[in-house]
């Protein structure tokens, strides 16, 4: 006989948690599917329970990372599709947002500051300020971008144009992939450049909507300055120096001083001149967005499509083929998509004027009831996201004002404190993004959310309320 050995064929095993998620997938499909011409829940019709259902599940997998992206929006979209839970106009309107166009914009203008390597020239600028620890990289990171908020209105883009160059940071500092450090430089990015910049208009998303659908709806005319002066004190400029205690402290490292080499600066190349001029352009389109009345969606595509004309010479298609990542595109997709579907299906105001009801404010209360607005805006956020929050709450807040007794105007900015206090990261489609590019797992910007979202409920809503009633905004 032989005594050669038999090879040993192995049969593939489902991990307890592979058989998890496809049970839930069973479960959800069965419960689609028997929901058709059906409703188990008093009040809903089968299209609304259905949508609630597709809803919780996504909303549920984002939180939990059931699924490496871009599986739960895909499942998001088929499932819609499938099962008639909207019209695909309203499940896949994300792809025709000027939303999605100023990430795809600006993932090309991210791609190009890569491949240029005006990413590697910025990120010397930035060793050359001889910071000596990991704590004042992260510092510099951070206030590097809260500063930009203030001359580019766009958080995408904030994070689209610093993300590769902390990157290369990164390297530099010998920061590698998986190390806590590396975690908390493309952390500071995300957190940087969407929590603080909630305090500034028109920064972001959600004040952007806040300010026009305050206008459209009640007259009220939000101003920059007095936003500023009642909003950055504390969730602007405490909430920067929290974020940079919390990021040192949750993702501790060192960086490498061995490979902090100078390096001899070599003159620039036409290249990152022309994109260097290209960048500079869109930032004063993005500032001056005001006067010519551009969207900075159009701006960002104007952008990416100049980086690939071949008279401009800065970056190939073969480049843009290969280095574009789509699995952010698909979530920014996705998310816009569930907004629309909320919306459309009325679950948003559902559960807005489920939650008014359970709450039983009455007027004489105003710091209970200020208390409950802004639980009220955090809940909702959960369900329909940061971005979408304005828009479901804004139409309430005259119902809301004659409930508690405050004036409109309190509660309007009320919702402020709401969405600039994130609990989980899958709530900011832009920090998202950040962790997509940076190779950030759920688990560790959920650390930080939750730890953030903790100090400022107990301590940060409470101080900045007292602010308010300094300024005279609370009675």
């Amino acid at each position: 006989m032989s005594d050669t050995p038999k090879a040993v064929i192995e049969t593939p095993r489902w991990s307890a948690e592979q058989v998890g998620t496809g049970a839930l997938l069973l479960l959800l499909i069965a419960a689609l599917a028997a929901s058709r011409h059906v409703s188990p829940v008093h009040g809903f019709t089968p299209a609304t329970f259905r949508a609630a259902l597709l809803v919780v599940f996504t909303v549920v997998s984002w939180a939990l990372g059931l699924f490496k992206e871009p599986v739960t929006t895909l499942l998001f979209f088929l499932f819609g599709v499938l099962f008639t839970v909207a019209p695909p106009d309203t499940l896949f309107s994300g792809f025709t947002s000027p939303a999605w166009w100023l990430v795809f914009g600006g993932s090309i203008t991210g791609v190009a500051v890569r491949t240029t390597g005006l990413a590697q020239r910025l990120s010397d600028k930035l060793l050359s300020m001889r910071a000596d620890t990991y704590r004042h990289y992260v510092a510099m990171v951070v206030i590097a971008s809260v500063g930009l908020a203030f001359v580019m209105p766009s958080t995408t883009g904030r994070i689209l144009i610093l993300t590769p160059i902390v990157l290369v940071l990164a390297d530099r500092l010998g920061l590698s992939a998986g190390r806590r450090g590396r975690t908390g430089i493309v952390m500071a990015v995300a957190a940087g450049s969407y929590m603080p910049s909630t305090s500034v208009l028109p920064a972001n998303v959600p004040n952007s909507v806040l300010l026009g659908a305050a206008e459209q709806l009640y007259g009220v005319k939000l101003h920059y300055a007095p936003y500023l002066l009642l909003h950055f004190p504390l969730l602007g400029a405490v909430k920067t120096v929290l974020i940079i205690v919390l990021i040192c402290w949750l993702y501790p490292d060192k960086i490498d001083k061995t490979t902090l080499a100078e390096r001899s600066a070599k003159p620039l190349s036409s290249s990152e001149k022309m994109l260097a001029a290209v960048l500079a352009l869109s930032l004063l389109f993005y500032a001056t967005d005001f006067w010519h009345g551009v969207s900075p969606a159009w701006v960002s595509l104007a952008a990416g499509v100049v980086c690939l004309l071949p008279q401009a010479r800065i970056m190939s298609i073969q480049d843009f083929n290969e280095r574009l990542h789509i699995a952010p595109l698909i979530y920014v997709a996705g998310f816009l998509g569930l907004g629309a579907l909320i919306t459309q299906s009325g679950l948003g105001q559902w559960a807005a004027h489920w939650l008014l009801d359970a709450t039983h404010m009455q007027p004489g209360r105003p710091m209970t009831n200020v208390a409950l607005i802004v639980a009220i805006g955090i809940a909702i956020s959960m369900l329909t996201t940061l971005p979408a929050l304005p828009a479901v709450l804004t139409p309430l807040a005259g119902q809301l004002a004659h409930a508690s007794g405050l004036s409109l105007y309190t509660v309007l900015m009320l919702q402020v404190p709401a969405f600039s206090t994130v609990i989980l990261p899958y709530q900011s489609p832009p920090m998202m993004i950040a962790m997509h590019m940076g190779g950030v797992s759920m688990k560790d910007g959920t650390r930080l959310c939750l730890t953030l979202a903790a100090i400022t409920i107990v301590a940060v809503l409470p101080l900045d309320l007292l602010w308010w009633r300094v300024l005279g905004a609370l009675p």
